[in-house]
């Protein structure tokens, strides 16, 4: 029973020490999770975590690996700083980036690079749960809101719909109105919000679906792990991972543009009331799920594609090609014998 205490009193004296630091960013960070509709999505990343935790767990109790004390203190004393320094000047993003960075500086130097690469993916997650500073968000999410009002400008005009467009503002004359009305691509129709889940849903996917590589003995040297994650840059895993988070961010722009132009379109028929209301959030959950269901279909065709690739020109697989020349060997033998 005090074996148990032991091998884990390490990690929980760590977690008790940075909660009581960070307690105050978590609470804002999970403010944030529970009231701004584009990061709620991070309500799920701590459960994510948690389970991907223990799936991994007897994989983070063998794993050895030399600690890199001088790394982790010096991410340690600079983490710190941005705490401070994000608290005094009332910058939360800085102070959740301290968090991260905390993070990773007390893996290095506690349990070393090897337990590091087993929480990348965990620590990714919760990168993608952190809100991004408003002058960025709006950055990015204007250029989405012009390019969703182009396209819908562009579907109604294939549909022969009279429009004029300003900015993120369309002006139309819908059906038996006897004044135009106008629509707005306003920042919550920009799409960001679904390109911020759908990337999380990739990352979340590509691990969970991932071909599981055979884990080295704890006795490699430097050169073999630098050899193994030289293997694991070019591996067919990788590139599966780096496609589908990669392709979750046109998947999100596009399938919201088809969103806005079909509002755009059926408001001209049946009234700008469908841009509101019960339609409006309805429509968002169908894209939502068609984004999600064309991530996946992605990952099935590289999945079919990476299958084609590892055969043979003749369409036979490798083991099977070489069971065929194993199979023709005494011929050739007997051949040359008989020459």
């Amino acid at each position: 029973m005090s074996a148990i205490p032991r091998k884990f009193f390490q990690p929980i004296a760590i977690a008790v020490a940075l909660a009581f630091v960070y307690f105050t960013v978590m609470a804002k960070l999970a403010n944030d999770w529970w009231h701004d509709e584009n990061y709620s999505h991070g309500l799920l990343i701590p459960f994510v975590i948690a389970f991907i935790l223990w799936q991994e767990r007897k994989r983070l109790s063998e794993t050895r690996s030399e600690p890199w004390a001088w790394i982790g203190a010096g991410g340690i004393a600079l983490s710190l700083f941005m705490l401070w320094a994000g608290t005094a000047g009332a910058e939360l993003f800085m102070q959740r980036v301290s968090l991260v960075l905390m993070l990773v500086s007390v893996v290095i130097y506690f349990f070393g690079a090897r337990v590091f690469r087993l929480l990348a993916i965990p620590l990714f997650l919760f990168v993608l749960s952190i809100p991004i500073p408003q002058i960025i968000f709006n950055r990015v999410a204007f250029p989405l809101q012009l390019f969703a009002s182009r396209c819908a400008v562009s579907a109604m005009w294939f549909f022969n719909i009279p429009v004029l467009r300003q900015g993120n503002v369309i002006e139309m004359m819908p059906r038996g109105a006897a004044e135009p009305k106008r629509l707005a691509v306003v920042e919550a129709c920009s799409g960001i919000r679904s390109l911020m889940t759908l990337i999380t849903l990739a990352v979340i996917y590509a691990y969970f679906t991932k071909p599981r590589v055979a884990q080295t003995s704890a006795g490699d040297d430097a050169a073999k792990s630098q050899t193994k994650l030289y293997a694991t840059l070019l591996s067919v895993p990788f590139w599966r991972s780096l496609i589908l988070i990669v392709s979750a961010v046109p998947i999100a722009i596009l399938t919201n543009a088809v969103r806005v132009s079909g509002t755009g379109v059926l408001a001209h028929y049946y009234g700008t009331r469908v841009a509101d209301g019960f339609f409006h959030s309805f429509s968002g959950w169908v894209v939502y799920i068609a984004a999600a269901l064309l991530l996946f279909a992605t990952a099935w065709v590289f999945d079919r594609v990476a299958g084609l690739w590892e055969k043979d020109p003749s369409g036979r697989s490798d083991q099977a090609a070489k069971r065929q020349i194993d199979n023709s060997a005494p011929v050739h033998q007997w051949e040359a014998s008989r020459s």
